[in-house]
Formats: structure tokens, C-alpha cells, sequence
């Protein structure tokens, strides 16, 4: 196992409109319905005191939760039931003037609904200003679509302008005066319901911009619900579920039984200790490299059972990390302060051997489109090759340290890299401007979140920071707990939406904190020596793999008890699988 030095890091591990009450439907087509209770909706409906609430803490205003609970009927397209709770209630979803505006406005009654938004009486002059010129508007382009081009000039003339309201759209309509016909193709459908479809993004775009007391929300009560739900799951400490996983019935709570702490399998084929591991991007293998000069390619099973697919022979150094391709077909491996090896994963062959003049490799990775490689060199320089081997860029820069880790970020943009002891260059490739992270102690290795906005890096003075790396960087969480001391131990980022870090040790344990507050969650004994590397499947919410210096990978799962009471038994694997050489071609 290499011993990290004092000047540098160690090399190893190195959604239309829907049904309103009284009128027509703008988009279902069920009159029938609300023709069916026109008696029902005429009669006028008394309201309760606004002031009543419902709820043990009394701060559901009754009012406001019945016509949201109304909405949502309209919405669901339950008229009928919907026009019954007003009635029953006394509540009605909307004012009785709020109601003729829209009526009017389903009508194309332009000129009416004007007058009546006027009378609901809003305080916000700007967004009176706002709706008059959506329905003018659409009384403009109605005009224009009937040829009643004098017409609407004079609406463009003596209604629109004088509101004062959006002037490059009010040249837009001038302009349209000029080929009427051209310009009405391109804002409809050419369907012939080009003034129902319109009229009902009239109403959208009103219910966005009238207060919602005015006009409630189409979803509202779905976007309450939604947010109830966040929050539980937001606050759930041990939240690794999918989302529909979530119910309506309970309040959400998730145990401690869904993290990943049990091991289901012991992969023992490497026979020197195992330095780095990761799951490919499909989640369907797991990639390993060690001490023993080799890398294992293994093959995950619909149950969840690992397989020896390919043991990768041909470096002459321990292996100190092997990297997914971008597409899951090729992997890398770096041997340390030897060469770079590109695999086929389907058949375990060697497909390129990248080296430079007797200069031996520390990092490397992928191109984000996987057209090519980069890799920090033992001379502290940065290579860039294309898959077939030609060289296409190298530079040192004012690197004092040779490059313990390097990535490039998803889109391309960005590269990656420990630059100095205590710094992590953010070279953009684009601008050709580079920003830099400082830290206080040095860097040992870091990894890349899958939104590319975050970095966890792990330092020599026993911490773990997580950086945001969006415009300026920035610390966003600390996380303390494990053991380091001499090796380079390496944490990662996993579970629902990343939600986790996980993290090495070398007291031989597994650490897992929760990743926005930085709680350590569990502690993870079962290997017989450090733990430098750990990989969270990223299809998988509960399957966690460790790296040990006792020559084995554990396989973690979730903690299920049998119908005896009894633990799964942990299974060993020793397959010798495919043997794969490579001479280096």
C-alpha cells in the first residue's frame, strides 16, 4: 500500500385550459354537463365568513381550502361535482364579476371584458395595464383574421397604444398590418380552431397574471401536495427512494434500513489490495483495479449477483484506477508511473497503449465525448491524446505537483485538475481562463458530482469538503469522521439524487454522511484493512461497493432479515473468469 509523503499526494488510488362553471368549456367539449345544472349555477350563492378556519392549528382559511379543493375538481374535469360543492358550501370559486370576465373572455367579447376587469376592483394598475393588452390584443388579431384590417388599426391606435404596454410588441402588431394573411399563419394553427386556441392561452396567460385570489391556480392544490411531500422528503435524513415510492396516505419517513449496509457479496479475485473500483454509468458492471498489476471487469446479473467478465493482464505496476468510457464500451486503466491502457469491454481485449517518451503516467480520464484521453504525467504536465495515440496537446502550466487526479466535466467545457498541493485548477477550455480552488491542506483526490456543479475533495488533514463550483467556488459542507493518516482514501457521491457521501477509511470501515448537513449516518465495518476506494451505483439507490487493502471488494446492500430472523449469508466470489493480456500494441 503506497504512504502518502509530505510534498505530495500518494500515486496509488493515485400541462388547455380546463372545464370553469357556467359556460362553456374551453377545451372538454362538456356542455352537456354544465347545461345540465344552468338552474343550479343561476341561483346566487351566499357565501360563508371569510374568517373561519379548519385544521388543529387554525390557519387553513375554510374559505380559500374549499375553492382551491374546487379548482382542482374543474381541473380533474369533475364539473359536476365541482358545481355541487359551491352550491352545497356556499362558496364559490370565483366572485360573480371574476366569472363574467372569464365568460366573456371564452366568448371573444373583447370589448365587454375590458370594462369588467375594471370592476374586479385590482390595486396592481400594472397588471390591469398587463391583461387589457392580452385581450386587446387578441381582440387585434381576431379583427385581423376576419379582414377587418380598418378595424383593427384603430384598436392598434385607440386601445393598445395608449396602454403604454410592451412597445416592441405593439411595432410587431403595426408591422402585421402590412401582410395580415402571413402573420396570422404564423401565430395559429391553421386547424380552424384557431380562436378557441387562442382565447384559451388568453386565459392562461391571465390566471398568470392576476393575483391568485383573483383568479385560483389551476393546480394549485396539486402544487400544495407536491411541496408537502418535498419537504418530507427533503427532511427524511435516510431518504434513498424514488419518488414514487412517496404516498399520500403517511407522512414520508425512511429508516435507516434504506441505506446500503449489509454485505451481500465478497468479490476475491485480485490477490493484492484492491486500490480503485467504479460502477459503469448503466449501472451494469463494476470495474476494479489493484495493487496486483490487473483490473477486473465485473458483470452485474438481474438479481444483483457479480461475475468475473474479464481480468485485464498487462501493465507492469500496480493499477492504480480504471475509468468508464462515457458510453460503457471501453474502459481505461492507469498504471503508476507506468502507461495508460485503453480496454474493449465486451471482448476484455487491449485496444491502445498511450505512453510518452519514457514519462510515466500518475492520473487519467476521458474526453466528454469519449474521442480521446487526457492524463497528468509523472514530469507534472497534462497530455491530451485522440484515441488512436496522437498526441493533440501537452502542457506543464506553474504545476508543482504531479497530477494525482484529473476529469473533465460532462460538457466538455471544463478540465480538472490538482494543479498544485493545496489547489485544484478549473481550466475553461473554451475561454482558456482558469479558476482556481484553494484549500488548506493538501489534495489528495477529488471527484465530480453528475451535474457537474459540485466537487468533493479529500484532503490529508482528515476532512472531506464539498465545493460549489458555480461561478465563484465555494464550501458548502464539511464531512469528518473517517481515518487517514498515511494512503490516499477516496469518497464519492451517491443514492437518490446524490443525496450521500461516501467515504474510505483506514480503520477499515465505510463512512456515509448525509450530504446536506453533513451528518455522519452509518459507520460500515467487514473489510480486514483500509478502505481506499468506495462506488455508488448510479441505477441502483442501495447498492454500495468498497475497495480494500485486504485484497477483496464488498458488495453493500440494504439489511433485509428473512422470514427465520436470520441475515442473508455473504457470498464469496473467486470466479477466474476470462483472462485478458496485453503486450501493448
Amino acid at each position: 500500500m503506497g504512504v502518502v509523503e509530505d510534498t505530495e499526494p500518494p500515486l496509488k488510488r493515485a400541462k388547455l385550459l380546463a372545464d370553469e362553471p357556467n359556460g362553456n368549456s374551453s377545451v372538454r367539449g362538456s356542455s352537456t354537463v354544465t347545461n345540465s345544472l344552468g338552474d343550479l349555477m343561476a341561483r346566487p350563492l351566499t357565501s360563508q365568513g371569510d374568517d373561519e378556519t379548519i385544521g388543529s392549528k387554525g390557519v387553513i382559511k375554510k374559505s380559500e381550502f374549499v375553492r382551491i379543493i374546487t379548482r382542482a375538481l374543474y381541473s380533474l374535469g369533475y364539473g359536476k361535482t365541482g358545481a355541487m360543492l359551491e352550491e352545497e358550501s356556499g362558496i364559490p370559486m370565483h366572485q360573480s364579476v371574476v366569472k363574467e370576465f372569464l365568460q366573456q373572455v371564452k366568448d371573444g367579447k373583447w370589448d365587454e371584458s375590458v370594462v369588467t376587469l375594471h370592476r374586479i376592483g385590482l390595486l396592481d394598475e400594472k397588471a390591469v395595464k398587463s391583461a387589457s393588452f392580452l385581450l386587446l390584443e387578441q381582440k387585434f388579431f381576431e379583427l385581423l383574421k376576419f379582414d377587418k384590417i380598418a378595424d383593427a388599426l384603430r384598436t392598434l391606435r385607440n386601445e393598445i397604444v395608449p396602454l403604454h404596454v410592451n412597445t416592441k410588441r405593439v411595432h410587431e402588431l403595426a408591422s402585421s398590418l402590412i401582410s395580415p394573411s402571413k402573420f396570422i399563419s404564423l401565430t395559429t394553427s391553421g386547424s380552424g380552431k384557431e380562436s378557441f386556441d387562442s382565447r384559451s392561452k388568453v386565459l392562461e396567460e391571465l390566471h398568470n397574471l392576476l393575483p391568485a385570489s383573483v383568479m385560483i391556480p389551476e393546480k394549485r392544490l396539486e402544487c400544495l401536495v407536491e411541496n408537502s411531500l418535498h419537504i418530507q422528503r427533503d427532511s427524511c435524513a435516510y431518504h434513498n427512494t424514488l419518488d414514487s415510492d412517496l404516498s399520500l396516505y403517511s407522512d414520508h419517513q425512511c429508516g435507516k434500513h434504506q441505506i446500503p449496509s449489509q454485505t451481500l457479496q465478497i468479490l476475491e479475485s485480485h490477490t493484492d489490495e484492491v486500490w480503485f473500483l467504479q460502477f459503469s454509468h448503466n449501472g451494469k458492471y463494476l470495474a476494479s483495479s489493484s495493487k496486483d498489476q490487473t483490473a477486473i471487469i465485473w458483470e452485474i446479473n438481474a438479481d444483483g449477483h457479480f461475475s468475473l467478465k474479464h481480468k485485464l493482464v498487462g501493465h507492469q505496476k500496480p493499477v492504480t484506477a480504471i475509468l468508464w468510457s462515457p458510453d460503457d464500451r471501453q474502459v481505461l486503466t492507469c498504471g503508476a508511473e507506468e502507461v495508460i491502457k485503453r480496454w474493449d469491454v465486451d471482448l476484455g481485449d487491449c485496444a491502445h497503449t498511450y505512453e510518452k517518451g519514457g514519462i510515466g503516467s500518475v492520473s487519467c480520464g476521458w474526453y466528454s465525448d469519449g474521442q480521446g484521453i487526457i492524463a497528468g504525467m509523472t514530469d507534472r504536465s497534462i497530455c491530451m491524446w485522440d484515441l488512436d495515440g496522437r498526441e493533440m496537446e501537452c502542457w506543464k502550466g506553474q504545476r508543482t505537483q504531479k497530477v494525482s487526479d484529473i476529469a473533465m466535466t460532462d460538457d466538455g467545457k471544463w478540465l480538472v485538475s490538482v494543479c498544485k498541493g493545496s489547489v485544484i485548477s478549473l481550466f475553461d477550455r473554451e475561454a482558456t481562463v482558469e479558476r482556481l480552488i484553494e484549500e488548506e491542506d493538501m489534495i489528495t483526490s477529488f471527484s465530480l458530482s453528475n451535474d457537474n456543479k459540485h466537487l468533493l475533495v479529500n484532503l490529508l488533514n482528515q476532512e472531506i469538503r464539498l465545493w460549489n463550483i458555480e461561478g465563484d467556488p465555494k464550501i458548502v459542507m464539511r464531512y469528518k469522521g473517517h481515518k487517514r493518516s498515511r494512503f490516499l482514501i477516496r469518497s464519492c457521491f451517491g443514492g437518490y439524487q446524490q443525496a450521500f457521501i461516501a467515504s474510505g477509511s483506514e480503520d477499515s470501515q465505510v463512512y456515509i454522511w448525509h450530504r446536506s448537513t453533513g451528518k455522519l449516518i452509518i459507520e460500515l465495518p467487514g473489510h480486514a484493512g483500509a478502505v481506499n476506494c468506495v462506488s455508488w451505483s448510479p441505477t441502483n439507490l442501495h447498492m454500495l461497493a468498497s475497495a480494500s487493502d485486504d485484497g477483496t471488494i464488498r458488495i453493500w446492500g440494504l439489511d433485509r432479515i428473512n422470514p427465520l430472523g436470520q441475515k442473508k449469508q455473504v457470498q464469496a466470489s473467486s470466479s477466474n473468469g476470462v483472462l485478458h493480456r496485453c503486450n501493448g500494441n
